[in-house]
C-alpha cells in the first residue's frame, strides 16, 4: 500500500463497514493499464479507492482491445473505461461470448473523432463540413503526403478505422498513425506556434479542450450498422462511411466472478461514476503538471473526498 493510500484506508474504514470488506477475498484484484492518461489515472484513483478498503490491487498493462477477452476469461477483474466509439465492438465481441458483463456507465459523455484547433478553420473556413475538409486538403499536405491532406491518428491499438474511412468517403488524405496518445498533443502543441492547421485524432473528455478550443470534424452520422454492414450508410459498398457517435457512453466492464469473489469490491465499482470535468482534470494533472499517475490519483482522491467516499459503502 502507498503512502497515499495508507492516508485513505483510515477514512474509509471509518465510513464503511469492516464486516463488509472482510468478505472480500484476499487475492489481487487486476486492473489493467492502458496507453492514455485518464484511464491510467482512473485506474490508479480506483485502485487506491479498493487499496483503502482492505483489498490487494495488481496492475497490469494490456492492450486496450485485447483486454475484454481476458476479463471474460478472469484475467482481469475489471475495465474502468469502455468507449463506445474505440472499444465498444470488442465489448460487445466479450459479451456475447460470456463471462464479463456490463458494470454501469460513468456520467461523462463521450465523443472521438477528427478533430482540430480552431486556428485550422481560418485556413479552412467551411469546417467542420467533412467536405470542406476534403476540399481543403492540400492545406494539410507534408512532405511524407504529397499532394493528400496528412491526418493524424490514434495509435494502431486503438483501432480508429481512420483508413476505412479515408477510402469509404474517397477523402483526399493519408492516414498516419501516432505512436501514443502524447504524440497527439505533441503534433498540436508543435502547430499552435505558428498556427499551422492540423487536424488530427482527439476525444473528450481530456485535458486538452481546456488547453487548445477546437471542433470535431462533422461526418455522416453514426447510424447503428454503419461500422459492419456495408449498405448502412452513404456510400452502399463500405464500412465506416459515417463519423462516430456524438454521444457515446462510457463504461465499467467486470468478469462475472468478482460480485462473488470481491463483494465489497464490486459494489464500490458499480457506484463509480466520472463526469467530463473529473476525467478533464485528473489527465490534465498528468498531462499538463506532469505528475506520475498515482501520485495524480492520490491527490485527485484527497481533493475530492466528497466525489468517491459515498462509493465505499458508507
Amino acid at each position: 500500500m502507498t503512502k497515499f493510500t495508507t492516508a485513505l484506508t483510515a477514512a474509509a474504514l471509518a465510513l464503511s463497514s469492516g464486516l463488509a470488506f472482510a468478505e472480500d477475498s484476499s487475492d489481487p484484484i487486476v486492473i489493467p493499464i492502458h496507453n492514455w492518461s485518464s484511464q491510467i489515472v482512473m485506474s490508479h484513483a480506483v485502485g487506491q479507492i479498493l487499496e483503502s478498503m482492505g483489498n490487494n490491487v495488481e496492475f497490469v498493462t494490456t492492450d486496450s482491445q485485447a483486454v475484454y477477452e481476458s476479463i471474460r476469461l478472469g484475467d482481469v477483474t475489471m475495465e474502468l473505461e469502455v468507449w463506445e466509439g474505440a472499444f465498444g465492438a470488442s465489448f460487445r465481441a466479450a459479451l456475447e461470448k460470456g463471462g464479463l458483463h456490463d458494470a454501469g456507465d460513468h456520467d461523462a459523455v463521450t465523443r472521438e473523432d477528427w478533430w482540430y484547433p480552431m486556428w485550422t478553420k481560418d485556413a479552412c473556413p467551411g469546417l467542420p463540413s467533412w467536405e470542406a475538409l476534403n476540399d481543403c486538403a492540400a492545406v494539410f499536405a507534408t512532405a511524407e503526403t504529397g499532394d493528400k491532406g496528412r491526418y493524424l491518428d490514434g495509435p494502431v491499438d486503438w483501432l480508429k478505422h481512420g483508413q476505412e474511412r479515408v477510402e469509404a468517403l474517397d477523402m483526399n488524405f493519408v492516414v498516419v498513425n501516432a505512436g501514443s496518445a502524447a504524440a497527439l498533443w505533441a503534433e498540436i502543441g508543435a502547430a499552435e506556434a505558428d498556427k499551422r492547421p492540423v487536424v488530427v485524432f482527439n476525444w473528450t473528455p481530456n485535458f486538452a479542450e481546456a488547453v487548445w478550443p477546437g471542433e470535431f470534424v462533422e461526418f455522416p452520422e453514426w447510424v447503428e450498422g454503419c461500422d459492419k454492414d456495408p449498405a448502412v450508410g452513404v456510400n452502399p459498398n463500405a464500412m465506416y462511411d459515417c463519423g462516430n457517435p456524438a454521444k457515446g457512453y462510457l463504461k465499467k466492464a467486470a468478469w462475472d466472478g468478482m460480485k462473488d469473489k470481491w463483494p465489497a469490491a464490486y459494489d464500490t465499482l458499480t457506484k463509480v461514476s466520472f463526469t467530463n470535468a473529473q476525467i478533464a482534470e485528473m489527465a490534465k494533472l498528468v498531462d499538463i503538471d506532469e505528475m506520475e499517475a498515482e501520485d495524480a490519483a492520490a491527490a485527485w482522491l484527497e481533493a475530492n473526498p466528497d466525489v468517491w467516499q459515498g462509493w465505499t459503502g458508507s
